[in-house]
């Protein structure tokens, strides 16, 4: 198949484009060359896809069995590619988020048919947060293509090349060793996918030209947050000393859920649901996810060939001395 690419040269991405290659496919990548270098074996067309001009360069005299778009954030952004893209490919996908839906992660069981934030399919940046405006992306692609549409939402996604900052933040930090700050309950079931099983399950829909809609986030409890730790301490080979410590303990000495320890979603209303989102669809529909022992591995591996100095973790992770201050005071 002919297979563009919108973004292309980071984690999701570039996990899309390397199967995409793997499975013998023409691959046509479109980015403004920034964020990474694409992969050798691509077309690689740069341009920016909020530019008029780019976009009219980039489908001149060009058509695809399948766009897939992995950077799409902003819905009247998308919907100009979308226009662009009509009639040039017989399949849209686009790579939204579980986020887009409302009842996630406060509530249980959110699955495809569960509500969506209220976005219209032309917002700009400012109508809402990123949840809001994927679903308002998800409308564009819906409304706008005539072709099929597939909508693929991902909940918590790790694996190497991870440039969002969580699972890289704990192997580096379970790697310093000594005693780690781990939040909550060691018991807590969490719901994970590896960015190269979305990649695989993506093609897999946009060569059978699947029209539809598909939580991917993995299976129910494939990894408790205490076994998670122990992998990365077992692949980094450390004498890390887990201390874990209760949720209230952490909420009242301000510590933000989800970025300062990343993964951690204390007890309570906001994210009773957070790990409980079904990916049964997606399952039935031939979603294969690998062992996240083989994720945490492969991560640190890809985390090896990187400078320490040269890793960034977003706005992820606890700052050390805020971390040593917990700690004794909950000893």
């Amino acid at each position: 198949m002919r297979i563009l690419v919108i973004g292309g040269s980071v984690f999701l991405g570039r996990a899309i484009v390397e199967e995409a290659l793997r499975r013998g496919h023409e691959v046509t990548t479109f980015n403004r060359g920034r964020s990474g270098a694409d992969l050798p074996g691509v077309e690689a067309v740069r341009g920016d896809r909020e530019v008029a001009e780019d976009l009219a360069r980039l489908t001149e005299g060009r058509e695809w069995d399948a766009v897939v778009d992995v950077c799409g954030f902003v819905p009247r952004v998308v919907g100009a590619s979308v226009r662009a893209l009509n009639g040039k490919a017989a399949t849209y996908a686009f790579v939204s988020s579980i986020s887009a839906c409302s009842t996630w992660p406060a509530e249980a069981g959110s699955d495809e048919g569960s509500p969506r934030f209220e976005c219209a399919p032309d917002a700009g940046p400012e109508d809402g947060d990123y949840g809001t405006l994927k679903a308002g992306c998800e409308r564009a692609v819906e409304r706008g293509f005539d072709g099929n549409v597939l909508i693929v939402e991902p909940g918590l996604i790790l694996g190497p090349r991870e440039n969002v900052g969580r699972l890289p933040w704990w192997l580096t930090r379970v790697a310093r060793g000594g005693r780690v700050l781990a939040p909550g309950d060691p018991g807590t079931r969490m719901q994970v996918i590896d960015a190269r099983d979305i990649a695989a399950f993506t093609l897999a829909q946009a060569e059978a030209g699947v029209s539809d809609r598909f939580f991917t986030g993995g299976v129910l409890g494939n990894v408790t947050y205490g076994d998670l730790l122990a992998e990365c301490r077992a692949v980094t080979g450390s004498d890390a000393e887990f201390v874990w410590v209760k949720d209230h303990f952490l909420l009242d000495r301000e510590v933000a859920p989800w970025t300062e320890l990343p993964l951690w979603a204390p007890e309570g209303p906001d994210f009773a649901g957070v790990w409980l989102a079904s990916s049964a669809k997606a399952h039935a529909a031939g979603l294969r996810c690998r062992p996240v022992a083989e994720t945490v591995r492969d991560t640190w591996a890809w985390l090896r060939e990187i400078p320490e100095a040269e890793r960034s973790f977003g706005r992820h992770g606890i700052d050390p001395e805020k971390e040593a201050k917990i700690l004794t005071e909950w000893s």
